[in-house]
């Protein structure tokens, strides 16, 4: 069986069980003695021992499936505190109390472990190690490969450059050559007015939502749009300490706080300039803040679906040379407008300053 379906069964089951169950309590008909036989242990065998054996059975590891049957085991509490009709509960008074002991010792482990991943992320660019691995590191040793350690790694990522950017340095980051991409077409500049556009809007877009809407409504979306600054902070502080690199004989396209992609050279068919506007496709992946991107590399064969690639950088010439000189130099044939025009490219002319 598929990882991915594996993974997701024990959910699909606890949706099964509410919705099933919860028609069963909710009808007054033969099926349930017309209300009389509305037992609370029917849905507890099924949320309680049923359930946690699926999430052992269908994780990767004890720990991941000890977590999952705790948090879906509370999760089929708070359910069956709503479909278990008031005068069947015996005993779920006191699961309904207990959920919540649990849920605080679940959430003291991950403060733990949040705690513990930010050390380990403060020690690392302290000594100058390369940022994304040592974000990186500490997730995927305690979450291993999967969406979530992705998506806090983003995450940490965002809170790493909103508050350590000072401490990062492009140098830090894995590379033989560096390419640079804040200056193309003032990107960073217009990121910043985005930035003091939303925090001059902020305020008055609270008081506007408090006084015609509700309090509530102006504290859930003020929260949002606070979150979202601290995002184009981050995204802001990124872009010139991020960059795009050639390691050995890979290109890592890093660019803000986008997962790096990582393409070998001998997957590069062809690279040349762009002048032209880039629509969305599913066939195309774009990486450019303002204007349009003025390099495209069309690969042998393709990332998924993606199979040509556009990127905005400082120096597009630059850029071109230097990869058509690391190619050469890994025996590696990039297909250049460039050179077949029979220019003479120089890999050091245009070197950013």
């Amino acid at each position: 069986m598929n990882d991915s379906i594996r993974s997701k069964l024990p959910f699909l089951f606890l949706v099964c069980i509410s919705i099933g169950w919860g028609f069963y309590y909710q009808s007054n008909s033969k099926l349930n003695d017309y209300g009389s036989a509305n037992f609370e242990w029917l849905f507890l065998l099924d949320a309680l021992i049923v359930l946690p054996i699926i999430c052992f059975v269908c994780a990767k590891n004890k720990k991941e499936g000890l977590l999952k049957a705790v948090v879906l085991g509370c999760l089929a509490v708070l359910i069956g505190s709503y479909i278990i009709p008031e005068q069947s509960k015996l005993i779920w008074h006191y699961l309904e109390n207990g959920r919540y002991f649990a849920l605080a010792v679940i959430l003291l482990f991950e403060l733990v472990a949040i705690l513990t991943v930010y050390l380990a992320i403060k020690a690392a660019i302290g000594k100058s190690e390369d940022p994304d691995l040592s974000i990186e590191k500490p997730i995927k040793k305690y979450l291993g490969e999967s969406p979530v350690a992705s998506l806090l790694t983003f995450e940490t990522r965002m809170w790493t450059f909103a508050f350590f950017a000072n401490r990062i340095k492009p140098k830090h980051f894995r590379g033989e050559q560096h390419f640079t991409y804040h200056q193309k077409d003032g990107a960073k500049s217009s990121l910043l007015g985005f930035i003091f556009l939303i925090a001059f809007e902020m305020p008055i877009m609270h008081l506007v939502l408090h006084f015609i809407w509700s309090p509530l409504a102006a504290n859930v979306v003020t929260l949002l749009t606070i979150f979202s600054l601290v995002f184009f902070i981050a995204e802001y502080r990124a872009l010139s300490r991020r960059p795009i690199s050639l390691v050995c004989n890979k290109l890592f396209i890093r660019y803000g706080l986008y997962h790096p992609l990582v393409i070998p050279l001998e997957n590069i068919v062809k690279i040349e300039r762009n002048n032209e506007f880039v629509p969305r496709s599913k066939f195309v992946k774009r990486y450019n803040y303002s204007g349009n991107p003025n390099i495209r590399i069309e690969l042998s064969e393709p990332l998924g679906s993606v199979n040509s690639i556009f990127i905005g950088v400082d120096n597009a010439e630059y850029f071109i040379s230097a990869l058509l000189d690391s190619a050469s130099r890994h025996n590696n044939q990039i297909l250049s407008p460039v050179k077949s025009a029979g220019c003479d490219v120089n890999p050091l002319r245009g070197l950013p300053r």
